[in-house]
């Protein structure tokens, strides 16, 4: 197989008409370059310079070999400038999975902005609860809540220190009164999450001095964390839920986070895949965006600063 730099070599050489002068030119030799040119003319089974101690000319194979060894030389450069140029650019296809409360209401403005900046990207989301097969289901990353279960899994942290919030609608806290200690959430409608058979009905907290856990209950339970956070915006009760995931409600008054001396249970947001060849160039932009907008979105609430996480 001919070797790019004897290509090289062998063009310049016939455009300087010296050898010598293409090895100081490539930064090569006179020795490596005679051997270079004996190679490639070894390996074509033609004479392709006629060399002595003063000249070098072309013969009548190197004239008609010269053309196609531009040619290849060219050719070879283009698609080096293609494959470079490609590799600046952000496209193919994106394949994720989302919680669907973080899905609907962060991600979706977050993605078509991501989108606007690389145009040639396509992307495919799947919302949805349950912790989504990354070897099996049709997705390249998956973005969810709490340590990954499987330690085969690539995780990175995307909001590594954020945290659960108890929070209530002020038309709700107006109708049954704010409670003000743990044991005061037995006389309120606790929204549930469950996730298949599982009711998440065991909240824990640290009050500062000890943990804290309760068995709550009410008359509301969805396998959708979206329902769970529309029904707390609507007055219906009391929601245990990730600050990331109620932001929004509460910076706009439609929630108020309760008891906020109280350290809530982590909620670590966390980016997952199979191998580590799925971070691709789009994938760590969308991580290094979304560890951004969530940092942003922590710094509202004074509760996630200064503790110790």
């Amino acid at each position: 197989m001919l070797r790019f730099d004897d290509l090289q070599l062998f063009v310049r050489a016939a455009d300087l008409g010296s050898l010598s002068a293409a090895a100081r030119g490539m930064d090569m030799s006179a020795a490596v370059a005679s051997a270079a040119l004996k190679r490639i003319e070894q390996q074509l089974g033609a004479r392709l310079l006629a060399r002595s101690t003063r000249s070098l000319r072309l013969t009548a194979e190197g004239e008609g070999f010269l053309e196609y060894a531009r040619a290849a030389l060219s050719n070879l450069d283009e698609g080096r400038r293609l494959l470079t140029s490609g590799q600046d650019q952000v496209s193919g296809v994106l394949q994720l999975s989302a919680p669907s409360d973080f899905g609907r209401n962060l991600l979706l403005p977050w993605l078509d902005e991501f989108q606007r900046e690389h145009p040639k990207l396509t992307v495919r989301l799947l919302l949805g609860d349950r912790i989504a097969d990354l070897f099996r289901q049709p997705v390249d990353i998956a973005l969810r809540y709490g340590e990954p279960e499987d330690s085969s899994l690539v995780a990175m942290p995307i909001a590594a220190h954020n945290r659960r919030v108890l929070c209530a609608a002020p038309s709700y806290l107006a109708r049954h009164g704010e409670p003000r200690q743990l044991e005061q959430l037995a006389q309120h409608n606790c929204l549930l999450f469950m996730l298949g058979s599982r009711v998440h009905d065991h909240w824990s907290f640290h009050d500062g001095k000890r943990e804290v856990s309760l068995t709550v209950s009410g008359d509301r339970f969805s396998d959708d964390a979206d329902v769970v956070r529309l029904w707390a915006v609507a007055g219906a009760g009391i929601a245990y839920k990730s600050w990331l995931d109620v932001a929004a409600d509460v910076l706009a008054g439609r929630l108020k986070v309760l008891m906020p001396e109280l350290l809530c249970e982590r909620a670590p947001l966390n980016l997952l895949c199979a191998h580590r060849a799925q971070l691709s160039k789009p994938v760590n932009l969308l991580r290094e965006m979304l560890a951004s907008r969530c940092a942003r979105l922590s710094s509202h609430f004074p509760g996630l600063s200064g503790i110790d996480h």
